[in-house]
């Protein structure tokens, strides 16, 4: 039988929410050059790289194996917030459904907390709980941190 679960991680970090939410909404085709070490490619299939609803194409790397996650993504402009509902990729090897969840909730004028959420439905009870893709959502974020504090 499925299993449905659930998780979550906060990190602050020393960036403005607003700047860190507009790479997620309309400069994720620029995380190749951010984050080179873990994002591989986005490429655009559908729509337009700063709207709701446009499918994206993500090559990234994941515990040293290069997969692919193609979503579509909803934004939340007022809780500075992106989800990538999975359509297709590597993920469904092992899961039935798939959602990544960023939002970044800000702390002062350079600072946010970031919140990472996977929601995930299992294929069988032998899958393994995904923190390797949660651990991955987080250097993810730190290099969005970096390339941020850089440009500041």
């Amino acid at each position: 039988m499925a299993e449905s679960g659930k998780l979550e991680v906060d990190l602050e970090i020393q960036a403005p929410a607003e700047k860190y939410y507009h790479i997620f909404k309309i400069q994720s085709h620029h995380l190749p050059n951010i984050a080179s070490n873990n994002v591989k490619g986005v490429d655009l299939h559908e729509g337009d790289w700063d709207k709701e609803g446009s499918i994206k194409t993500w090559k990234y790397t994941v515990e040293g194996r290069d997969e692919t996650y193609k979503e579509k993504i909803e934004v939340d402009d007022q809780k500075k917030s992106v989800t990538l509902v999975g359509l297709d990729g590597d993920v469904f090897k092992n899961y039935k459904n798939w959602k990544a969840t960023f939002q970044a909730t800000p702390e002062d004028e350079k600072s946010c907390v970031v919140k990472h959420i996977l929601q995930y439905e299992k294929l069988n009870e032998n899958v393994p709980e995904p923190h390797a893709y949660l651990d991955f959502m987080v250097k993810v974020t730190q290099d969005i941190a970096a390339h941020l504090v850089k440009q500041a």
